[in-house]
């Protein structure tokens, strides 16, 4: 691969190409995110768990540790470059269910209240595609330990298609909306 001229950035990063640059940022921001909503979750167990119930989830405080493992678990993973797209499945599984049980039905926009939209998922699930796809780069455990080489390209996309299969089969396991009441007819 030709080296990219990074320029001022050579400093921070000696020997790293721009690309490895580009995916320790988006690996560094995914894992964050995950991480941060996952001690978000752990911190709540109560109300995360009631919550899942409130929208259907059988087994709700299961659902709180599922959740709250594996966002804690793949935003270690993705922060530190282990496993890269085990860590990325993990991600798209998470988001195809909040897609389908929360998101789906409100729209696009995040701005959208009670509940948000769709577009704040859509972002973080492009970025776990870009790194699934491109793989961890130089600056991971699995570049390293020479996993990296593996983990790229239809490795990576096979990745996210488990993440959906896997969100597919919880939600088949547990996800029961809540059936919308009849509307009923004004007193006379």
């Amino acid at each position: 691969m030709a080296r990219w001229n990074v320029g001022r950035l050579a400093f921070v990063a000696p020997g790293m190409e721009a690309i490895d640059i580009s995916q320790l940022i988006l690996r560094l921001v995914l894992g964050g995110v995950m991480l941060a909503h996952g001690i978000k979750h752990a911190r709540g167990r109560k109300k995360t768990g009631a919550w899942f119930g409130s929208i259907g989830f059988r087994a709700p405080d299961l659902q709180w540790f599922a959740s709250t493992a594996t966002e804690i678990g793949v935003g270690l993973m993705l922060i530190v470059g282990f496993v890269t797209a085990a860590a990325v499945a993990g991600v798209i599984g998470i988001l195809t269910v909040a897609y389908v049980s929360v998101h789906r039905s409100v729209g696009f926009w995040v701005t959208a209240r009670p509940d948000e939209g769709w577009e704040y998922i859509m972002a973080l699930a492009a970025i776990g595609a870009a790194v699934a796809i491109t793989g961890p780069g130089s600056a991971s455990i699995d570049s390293a330990i020479g996993l990296d080489v593996y983990l790229d390209g239809w490795v990576g996309a096979a990745a996210l298609g488990f993440g959906v299969v896997a969100a597919a089969v919880q939600l088949a396991t547990f996800f029961r909306p809540p059936v919308a009441s009849e509307p009923t007819s004004p007193p006379k």
